[in-house]
């Protein structure tokens, strides 16, 4: 018994900081509000709409609502949040990399992520306040409004190539970015798949929003040889597809065959697709579908952050070295739980095994 337990501690211990996150921190704050304020800012009670100039005054005018909450948010954080709370201790499974402001609302940003017991070692810069995302919340209505802000501002130079914080990313063995990081730093993402290809480590990218296969195509296909797995739904997949020239875009598997041929570095790792398809069945390379769990349509309170947390659940066995089925049946038992719920939040504790 001593020594099983021994080595199940030597096991957990080994998974600290072995799962690496980088992207757009942004600190979610929701809040009720009533449709003068919605009118004021300009806002449809249901939409999601980066920030223009007139909505800078709102995110502080929420934050001051009687039953303001917060939360650690941006997609790539998302997920790796979710991980962390899939797998529960040991903590600091994930470390997470991004650039935020050196405001109050960074300062509550950090300390949610301890919170979600992420290690989170941000970028702090004094130009640009940190990224924030407010739900505005009439009735079962949400009006998104981002403003990515700090999140746009992070620095390779001044971060990343750090030595204390390029060991972090060399103490790690899965590495997951989103593809809307592409739009900030594409020069790190690619330092970081490369180091994660030198050394037969596993990196994971997502499409992430069609107009990143449409408008920073160069960049994704630059990093492309890298990716060991590649997580979309349906509608990036399509896009991707056709931006490359792939003319079968209505077939899901077909497009999953097809980037998964795409040329790769790293020749010992076959790459893994993996599409969801919202209720329908997820595609997986060597194309197998695998069934969602079921849910009933009125049990369902907001798909938003349905793809970051699938792909969280999937990080939590893959950083344990799970196969691919469990991988993504921990991917879909996480989604399953946080459609239920408003925001990218979920219960103290998951139910999955």
């Amino acid at each position: 018994f001593t020594w099983a337990h021994r080595s199940a501690a030597c096991a957990k211990r080994k998974i600290e900081n072995a799962l690496f996150g980088m992207g757009n921190p942004l600190l979610d704050i929701s809040a009720v509000v009533d449709k003068d304020f919605l009118d004021k800012y300009g806002l449809k009670p249901n939409d999601q709409i980066l920030a223009e100039d007139k909505h800078k005054a709102m995110f502080d005018e929420i934050a001051k609502k009687s039953k303001v909450e917060y939360h650690a948010g941006g997609s790539t954080q998302n997920s790796v949040k979710i991980a962390q709370w899939m797998i529960q201790k040991p903590h600091k499974v994930a470390t997470f990399f991004g650039c935020i402001g050196s405001d109050r609302f960074g300062e509550i940003l950090k300390q949610k992520a301890e919170e979600a017991h992420v290690d989170a070692h941000y970028y702090q810069q004094t130009d640009e306040p940190t990224g924030t995302c407010a739900a505005c919340i009439t009735g079962d209505n949400r009006s998104l409004v981002a403003n990515l802000a700090a999140a746009n501002c992070y620095d390779k130079e001044k971060h990343l190539d750090l030595e204390s914080n390029w060991d972090l990313v060399e103490k790690a063995r899965v590495y997951y970015i989103a593809g809307f990081f592409l739009t900030v730093s594409p020069e790190s993402i690619l330092k970081v798949a490369k180091h994660a290809s030198e050394n037969n480590k596993i990196f994971g990218l997502n499409l992430s929003a069609p107009f990143i296969s449409q408008f920073f195509k160069d960049d994704m296909m630059e990093v492309m040889p890298y990716v060991d797995i590649l997580f979309g739904n349906e509608t990036e997949a399509a896009t991707f597809a056709r931006e490359q020239g792939f003319e079968e875009t209505g077939d899901i598997a077909a497009i999953a065959r097809w980037a998964q041929a795409l040329p790769k570095v790293n020749q010992r790792r076959p790459r893994t697709v993996v599409f969801t398809q919202g209720r329908d069945d997820t595609v997986a390379t060597k194309v197998t579908m695998f069934p969602v769990l079921d849910i009933d349509q009125n049990d369902i309170v907001d798909t938003n952050g349905a793809g970051d947390a699938f792909v969280g659940g999937f990080l939590s066995e893959l950083v344990q070295e799970r196969p691919l089925e469990e991988c993504i049946r921990a991917g879909h038992y996480a989604a399953n739980v946080i459609i239920r719920r408003a925001g990218c939040t979920f219960p103290e504790k998951p139910n999955f095994r």
